[in-house]
């Protein structure tokens, strides 16, 4: 009965999604179109370590600030990150970087916490004096795998560090941390829901009012990737999912989301190709109301293939993990997890985050 009633949801919503697929652009022109060039020596990476998504903001400083995953490279980047992974904070003078390292915002503490072994995917927003950093965290018992094990590992998604991913969120009154981390999550996977798999990737979107609209990554058996969303009136209160079911019927995922002349907007990775003609490309959704998602036009916010500032154009065998840099409440740069190689996590070499600034 309950997959009876998983399939109603996601056909129910597919009817939702098609219907509206061929709206009118009204952002005022194509995202792809606002891509400029990529300088060639900004974003931000680090030598033995895999450095995975960023989430940039401007400090009261007047330096940019950028949250990003890392963990070593001595271990395969795929399996690593669900054991090894850690969340840390580089500066830069302009926003496209290069970003410096400057400290480990968030960092293991012991099994006995949610949080303790592993921390992945920041997401940074302010509300009044208060940073936010949004990310996934777990925990498992006992020794910590060697490299030689996790090259070895084939069903990651059955470990306990996997099945253990939570999403929490750490406050702090400085960007430079100190960081509090509660000592439970803001969201978990549902015991018998449609999203009782797992839950990742937290993308939060901050209101005037307040209120925090949390999109997040969930996996449906038989089904594959898609997304939620939860509400909180506050970024301190419960968050509570707003719609039981996806908000999309393609297979998407890493979400980011905004709201610009009261519309929100969402940029995720299309894990098919289906939406945009192109693998891991990135897709382009709107909203009114949050219920109801239509695709842009077109419905590519932005492809693998990326011009460089120096003349070059490459395919990346990654890009995904996207958030955008705000300045006076307009999206300014795009960042970017990207990786080298023909394309899947496995094969590649170095991973960083790129920059891409936008057009006005």
């Amino acid at each position: 009965m309950n997959k009876i009633r998983r399939i109603i949801v996601v056909l129910v919503f597919a009817v939702i999604f098609s219907a509206c697929s061929n709206s009118e652009n009204d952002y005022g022109g194509a995202f792809i179109e606002r891509l400029r060039p990529a300088p060639v020596d900004g974003g931000f990476q680090m030598d033995k370590y895999w450095v995975w998504g960023g989430s940039p903001i401007k400090g009261d400083d007047g330096k940019y600030h950028l949250f990003a995953s890392r963990w070593p490279k001595k271990y395969p980047f795929f399996e690593g990150y669900v054991f090894y992974s850690e969340i840390v904070h580089a500066l830069s003078n302009n926003p496209e970087g290069p970003y410096e390292f400057s400290d480990i915002a968030i960092k293991t503490r012991g099994e006995e916490y949610w949080d303790g072994r592993m921390a992945h995917n920041p997401s940074i927003i302010k509300y009044g004096d208060t940073y936010y950093l949004y990310y996934i965290g777990s925990t498992y018992e006992g020794i910590s795998p060697s490299a030689d094990s996790l090259e070895r590992q084939k069903r990651i998604y059955r470990q306990p560090a996997y099945k253990n991913i939570r999403i929490g969120v750490a406050r702090s009154n400085s960007l430079n941390g100190p960081w509090e981390r509660s000592d439970k999550p803001i969201l978990s996977p549902q015991q018998d829901g449609w999203d009782s798999v797992v839950v990742t990737n937290p993308a939060p979107c901050l209101t005037q009012k307040g209120e925090v609209y949390l999109v997040y990554r969930t996996y449906i058996r038989g089904v594959g990737h898609r997304l939620g969303i939860t509400r909180a009136i506050h970024p301190d209160s419960a968050y509570k999912r707003i719609v039981n079911g996806p908000i999309a019927a393609e297979q998407v995922e890493d979400p980011f989301i905004w709201q610009e002349n009261n519309i929100f907007y969402i940029i995720a990775k299309d894990m098919t190709g289906d939406i945009t003609g192109e693998k891991h490309a990135s897709v382009f959704l709107s909203s009114k109301d949050l219920m109801e998602w239509q695709l842009m036009n077109p419905p590519k916010a932005y492809s693998r293939t990326v011009v460089w500032g120096n003349g070059d154009t490459t395919v990346q065998g990654s890009l995904e993990r996207p958030q955008l840099l705000f300045e006076e409440g307009k999206p300014t740069h795009l960042f970017c997890a990207t990786a080298d190689g023909p394309g899947g996590f496995r094969k590649a070499s170095k991973t960083w985050n790129m920059v891409i600034p936008l057009k006005e």
